[in-house]
């Protein structure tokens, strides 16, 4: 069983290639990108250069993350020859909008009907939003038409028209509620634009009306709590947006920006409302985390970008874009955006966390620890975790628990932090603290499969508490098939129980499923051995060698291959 990972819990993870650059026809422009040439990059910028040569070298920017090289590659295929500026018009038009050059990438924005839909569209989004970004909002509601818009675009159309008719002046148009049969996000999204809008004409109950339908149900969307918590803070009724805001964190206790709300109103500071180009800004938020979460990450970049456009104190948006330019190994520029956040936002452990973080990627251990600590310095929770998870990350377990003492000391109990520091405690070979902490959590969250995996497996480890350990594992693997980890679990359950054939089989599968971990090739191969298998023991143990073990295992498998196992060990007592 490998060690979980306490940062999967915190920071999402984004997938890297290169096809993900055009898929379901949006941003079709770039389906030629993932065939770009080696040696395209070599090709020189200047009036030297091949059109072609130029064209090339953007195609090859552009498929390595590179936006604003390619940009400039595709306005010198322009330049050099003005009759193949066709060729890259819409190349250029999409580099300078994921660079976040907004103004160029208008500029640029193709208008020929011969343009796919798809860019089009995304051209008449790009303009209105510029348009909207330099108070020409009059003369670019025209481009927001919500029936001749393609998908994607037709949500972010519709939902950023209203904003654009309360730029323009048109009372009337700024309170209608956008529309898009069966869409699910202009319906919710739409009602909120509506009642922002809505107080924004002091139609104040019809406003409450939005947001109560919004912040009700059993799980409110921090988003809708946050806009109903500021409508009630400048309504003068903090103690209501108080309720709400506790409402929330009862189930999320960790969420910065509710926590930071709720100090905000119980000092009586009510939220500055939102500006036109703020609140436009926000409506095009849901947009970009639906493309991103929907793996179109290029997409949902470029709305990052437009949302940026509107409102560049979005500490949000600079997040993903953080996270966005990180995944494609533009690790400066990730640090660029993350560093946009100010230390005086809610947001700011985050940025500080995935900064260190980023650092940590790159092999700078120092830098990545220096970071952490002067975050956590002040006493931030989030701060003082990410430090925690940071200290493991480096072997220290020992500290990485100790750092947290204080955090659960002060608080309800989390099971998440207490399965954090009793992995540390753990690793750290203090097993009775740790032991103590698995079981405090498991008694919070009795059903979690990774809590029911890993003490189940240390149980196995340890070789004591067998049978429920045994029951524990299953009941894992039950929740996660498909995990190599808990299935090698199970399969080392039967060998310590001494049923070695089944070992073998449960083994094999927990190998199929991830056939590159060493340590789940080298319990196969203790399996093996046990059943009289022994070259394909050696063989598997050979293997581990190969798959860049930790310094145990590889010490164990190099004197599994020279001695073997040793007598089969009898079983602890099987009970609890």
């Amino acid at each position: 069983m490998n060690t979980p990972s306490m940062a999967r819990w915190r920071a999402r993870t984004l997938g890297r290639a290169a096809a993900r650059l055009a898929a379901a026809g949006v941003l079709a422009v770039l389906s030629a990108c993932a065939s770009a040439p080696a040696s395209a990059p070599g090709f020189p910028e200047g009036t030297g250069a091949s059109p072609y040569g130029q064209f090339l070298a953007g195609r090859a920017a552009l498929n390595a993350g590179r936006h604003a090289d390619a940009a400039r590659y595709y306005g010198a295929v322009r330049t050099l020859d003005p009759q193949a500026a066709g060729i890259a018009e819409e190349r250029a038009f999409v580099a300078a909008l994921l660079a976040g050059d907004v103004p160029a990438a208008a500029r640029l924005a193709p208008t020929s009907e011969a343009t796919s839909p798809p860019n089009l569209s995304l051209s008449r989004l790009v303009r209105a939003v510029e348009g909207m970004s330099n108070g020409k909002a009059r003369s670019v509601r025209g481009l927001l038409s919500p029936e001749s818009a393609a998908f994607p675009h037709r949500s972010a159309t519709a939902l950023l028209a209203p904003w654009a008719a309360a730029m323009a002046g048109d009372k009337e148009g700024l309170l209608v509620r956008p529309q898009s049969p069966g869409d699910r996000i202009v319906d919710v999204f739409g009602l909120l634009g509506q009642a922002r809008l809505f107080e924004r004409a002091g139609r104040f109950d019809e406003a409450e009306t939005n947001f109560k339908v919004l912040s009700g149900g059993d799980s409110p969307g921090s988003a809708a709590v946050l806009a109903y918590g500021g409508f009630l803070e400048r309504r003068k009724r903090p103690a209501e947006a108080i309720a709400l805001y506790d409402r929330l964190l009862a189930g999320d206790p960790r969420n910065a920006s509710v926590r930071a709300a709720r100090v905000r109103a119980a000092a009586g500071r009510a939220e500055v409302q939102p500006t036109l180009r703020q609140g436009a800004a926000q409506s095009l938020v849901p947009m970009a985390a639906t493309l991103i979460a929907a793996g179109q990450e290029q997409m949902g970049l470029a709305y990052l970008r437009l949302v940026l456009r509107l409102d560049p104190e979005h500490n949000g948006a600079w997040l993903l874009v953080g996270d966005l330019l990180e995944s494609d190994g533009l690790a400066d520029d990730a640090r660029a955006a993350y560093g946009r956040v100010p230390a005086s936002a809610p947001e700011f452990p985050t940025a500080q966390a995935k900064l260190a973080w980023s650092y940590q990627r790159a092999g700078d251990k120092d830098t990545a620890l220096r970071l952490a600590r002067a975050a956590a310095a002040g006493g931030d929770v989030e701060a003082v975790i990410n430090l925690s998870d940071l200290l493991r990350a480096n072997d220290a377990f020992s500290e990485s628990a100790d750092v947290l003492g204080p955090v659960l000391s002060a608080s309800p109990p989390d099971w998440r932090l207490l399965y954090a520091r009793g992995v540390s405690l753990e690793r750290a070979g203090r097993w009775p603290e740790a032991e103590r902490d698995l079981k405090a959590a498991l008694a919070l969250n009795p059903d979690e499969p990774e809590l029911l995996n890993y003490l189940g497996y240390t149980w196995i480890d340890r070789n004591e508490n067998l049978e429920p350990a045994l029951d524990m594992v299953r009941r894992a693997v039950s929740q996660n098939p498909r995990s190599g980890a808990m299935v090698d679990s199970l399969g080392w359950a039967y060998f310590r129980l001494g049923d070695f054939p089944k070992a073998v089989t449960t083994l094999e599968q927990a190998v199929e499923l991830e056939p590159g971990d060493p340590e789940l090739n080298n319990h196969l191969g203790d399996a093996y051995w046990r059943v009289g298998r022994r070259d394909e023991a050696g063989f598997q143990w050979r293997r581990v060698l190969t798959l860049d073990p930790d310094p145990k295992i590889r010490a164990d498998a190099e004197r599994k291959l020279a001695e073997g196992l040793g007598p089969v060990p009898v079983p602890a007592s099987r009970k609890p």
